[in-house]
């Protein structure tokens, strides 16, 4: 090969790598089966236990998945990877990831073993655009993902993926974006939002922490609020959160447990039906509130 065939080569190199990504992208959508239009949850995920211990909760988790179609994969946006831009994990084999501190042995041995979906990542990219999506290769599974997922597939048999959380994005950003995800609904893919409607750590009631469906009287108000929202299909209210009372602000004192739920809200069609489970209280300042939607 002579040095001008040999420099030729080199400049078409990114229109090739360009063509084998389109591609793969085409193979796999090809691949996918069409399917009845998949449902979406916002899971309540609570606190990093739930992932070992026996309770209303998990067993709510257990049930609701009873009521799915087994689905091709899984698409995870959870309040514990937020990041400057988007980014989705690409790797084959994602790592489970211990992302807390000062809770027993046996919660950091939990491995969930679920494969990743490269290509899910690639289409998760191309759906969201103009918006730029990094292709991450560094992340894995944060308990906001494996600690819900892994009650719903025990046997961590279906391919997860993750979706970050720009922090710099508003609510209707983080709302629209979702609506760009809907055609995945129709491949079989399940997009869950991990997070807590209600999350206030700093006021948490540490003395009444097992005591049941116990709320502070500003979450009761906030609670009603984001359930009649919800239940009434009023999304504007719930994506512009940082304009309400000051019962809202002390349930929202940081956006990262809330948004995964305007992910959930965004893919929901007029004609679907809207489902709480797992609605209660936890140590005055959390809930657990999970939403279904189709």
């Amino acid at each position: 090969m002579n040095r001008k065939h040999f420099l030729g080569l080199i400049s078409l190199t990114p229109i090739l790598y360009a063509m084998k990504t389109v591609n793969e992208l085409f193979s796999y959508k090809e691949i996918l089966p069409n399917t009845a239009k998949m449902p979406v949850l916002f899971l309540g995920h609570g606190s990093p236990m739930n992932a070992i211990e026996e309770n209303e909760f998990v067993a709510g988790f257990r049930n609701i998945a009873k009521t799915i179609p087994t689905p091709t994969a899984i698409l995870c946006i959870s309040a514990h990877w937020y990041t400057k831009g988007t980014k989705v994990t690409a790797m084959e084999m994602p790592q489970t990831i211990h992302d807390f501190g000062g809770f027993p042995k046996e919660l950091f041995e939990v491995q969930y073993p679920a494969k990743g979906s490269p290509e899910l990542a690639l289409l998760t990219k191309e759906l969201i655009l103009p918006t730029e999506v990094e292709l991450n290769h560094d992340w894995g599974l944060d308990h906001g993902a494996w600690s819900v997922i892994k009650h719903l597939y025990p046997e961590a048999n279906i391919p997860v993926i993750q979706m970050s959380i720009d922090y710099s994005l508003t609510g209707q950003a983080h709302f629209e974006m979702a609506k760009k995800l809907e055609s995945l609904r129709n491949k079989g893919i399940l997009i869950i939002g991990s997070g807590n409607i209600i999350h206030n750590l700093r006021m948490v009631d540490w003395a009444n922490f097992n005591k049941d469906n116990h709320g502070y009287d500003w979450a009761k108000e906030a609670h009603a609020d984001f359930n009649k929202f919800m239940l009434d299909g009023d999304f504007k209210s719930l994506i512009n959160y940082q304009n309400h009372s000051k019962a809202w602000n002390l349930a929202i004192p940081t956006p990262d447990h809330y948004l995964p739920l305007l992910y959930t809200l965004g893919l929901k069609n007029n004609s679907e039906e809207l489902q709480l489970f797992n609605d209660k209280f936890v140590a005055g300042s959390l809930s657990m509130t999970s939403v279904k939607i189709g």
